[in-house]
């Protein structure tokens, strides 16, 4: 499941890393004989290669799927031996990978949201890999739009894994009883959409039924939920380089929200819990933003579900999710080109075909989307139509080095907003903070 996990610590701990001081850089290192089970143990011996991948993949079904597909490459490659190591969510994993690269102890290889690229560019931790790439064949089967998840001053950081990008599951049954015969094109549809939903039952005067639930909070999720509409309405996070969170269309998308609520058609979630979809299978809510990822769980309860594209505002739009790999700087140029074997084997069919089939993410790789394995699999989850057709207007976040204080600074600007603020004043009040803290002003 993709539930992005950046936020405001990263660059607190990245803040920190540039402070360290002779005592601190002691201590990190102290800390690195507590990874003994997630240390760089890189070695070659006698053509002998062994790399170490560090990951956060979750739900744990996902990580044995990983392994699987990690076991054949080791088959394939007798060579070469990859060792895939979960050493937690970004949270737990963030302190591990910075006391590495302090310590020069780090992976081989890192898969985490390319979000972090700005980062470890900026640490001087990881290689660029466009030359490589040049000369890949696989280079001309990445999904274009996977390339911005990939690119930063010019240069290509990482590869996608995998990808995915958010939609709205709804529940067809209750559309049926409201009446509902078509799925909401505009914004303007989506509020007539949820009024028709929305039900007071009981005769108190308050719905006990609402059309659709909105993520309340103000960590990543809920800003990777709110992006599309910030695409939709034509706006963006970053303008020439810097910030610029006070823009028409994030303006319109945080007013469409807050009209929902103030009419009572919408609810929000419980605080920093948008993920969850008790409401949505409970009927509480009719409709929830989420992603593929979501799948397999809906199939499990035996709910009723389908899935339809975010309405345009201006646009199409919707936010791509998803993990890319990065090739860390070792030192080591025998194990490094190793590493640039299993990346080639992750890009490839039979890997992003079987990650496909097994996790519900969508292949990066343009060759296997269009594979009779992949299309029969699509032909049998039909939802996964609609993610694949929202590929081609899908965005990435930023990858600018302050991505981390911009999604906390918008986070504020969100949760204010679905508590009643005036959405411009709520957004240069967070403006205004992410210029002083980046020192713009």
């Amino acid at each position: 499941m993709d539930i992005p996990h950046l936020n405001y610590h990263i660059s607190e701990l990245l803040t920190k890393l540039k402070k360290t001081s002779f005592g601190i850089t002691i201590v990190l290192l102290c800390t690195l004989l507590l990874l003994n089970g997630c240390q760089n143990s890189s070695k070659i011996t006698q053509n002998y290669i062994h790399l170490t991948v560090w990951h956060g993949i979750n739900p744990p079904p996902n990580r044995e799927v990983f392994q699987t597909l990690v076991d054949r490459f080791n088959q394939a490659h007798p060579n070469i031996e990859v060792e895939a190591l979960y050493v937690g969510q970004a949270d737990q994993q963030l302190p591990k990978l910075l006391t590495a690269i302090v310590g020069n102890t780090v992976p081989d290889l890192l898969w985490f949201s390319p979000m972090l690229t700005g980062q470890l560019v900026e640490l001087g931790a990881i290689h660029p890999l466009e030359t490589w790439l040049e000369t890949n064949p696989h280079k001309a089967d990445i999904n274009p739009v996977m390339f911005e998840t990939m690119e930063l001053d010019g240069h290509l950081w990482s590869i996608p894994m995998a990808t995915n990008n958010v939609g709205i599951f709804y529940r067809p049954s209750l559309f049926e009883a409201a009446g509902i015969t078509e799925i909401p094109q505009t914004w303007d549809d989506l509020r007539e959409v949820c009024r028709q939903l929305t039900r007071d039952e009981n005769g108190d005067g308050e719905p006990d039924k609402y059309g659709m639930l909105l993520p309340l909070g103000k960590g990543e999720w809920t800003v990777f939920t709110w992006l599309p509409f910030l695409y939709s309405g034509g706006g963006d996070l970053v303008e020439k380089g810097e910030p610029n969170l006070v823009n028409d269309g994030a303006i319109a998308a945080l007013e469409l929200w807050q009209n929902l609520l103030k009419e009572r058609i919408a609810m929000n979630s419980q605080p920093e819990r948008g993920y969850e979809n008790d409401p949505l299978l409970s009927g509480k809510v009719a409709m929830q933003l989420t992603g593929p990822w979501t799948l397999g769980y809906l199939q499990e309860t035996g709910v009723d579900f389908d899935v339809f594209p975010i309405p345009e505002g201006k646009r199409h739009g919707t936010v791509l999710g998803g993990e890319n790999l990065f090739l860390m700087k070792t030192g080591n140029t025998v194990t490094e080109r190793a590493a640039l074997e299993f990346l080639d084997y992750i890009m490839g069919e039979e890997f992003q075909i079987q990650w496909a089939l097994d996790t519900g993410y969508l292949p990066i790789n343009l060759k296997a989307q269009n594979s009779e394995t992949y299309r029969q699999f699509v032909a049998e989850n039909p939802v996964l139509q609609v993610f694949l057709e929202q590929m081609q207007w899908a965005r990435s976040r930023p990858l600018v080095t302050g991505y981390p204080r911009i999604s906390e600074s918008l986070g504020r600007a969100i949760e204010a907003t679905l508590l009643g603020k005036n959405p411009r004043k709520a957004l240069q009040a967070s403006q205004d903070r992410l210029e002083w803290i980046l020192n713009l002003k």
